[in-house]
């Protein structure tokens, strides 16, 4: 019975954390665009440069 005591308010300072920390990261703008990432990682932002005659990296 003693446990109960120290491990409930443990159990709902994590529940009201987790749920402060969603909020936060709703209210950022972190959900707005969740199909987005997938599709531009199949994309290439960068172009390659040719190498030139001569020339080394």
């Amino acid at each position: 019975m003693n446990a109960l005591y120290m491990t409930v308010p443990i159990a709902l300072f994590i529940a009201f954390g987790s749920f402060f920390i969603f909020l936060w990261s709703y209210r950022s703008g972190q959900y707005e665009d969740i199909e987005g990432p997938k599709y531009r990682m199949l994309f290439d932002d960068e172009e390659e440069k040719p190498n030139e005659e001569g020339k080394e990296k």
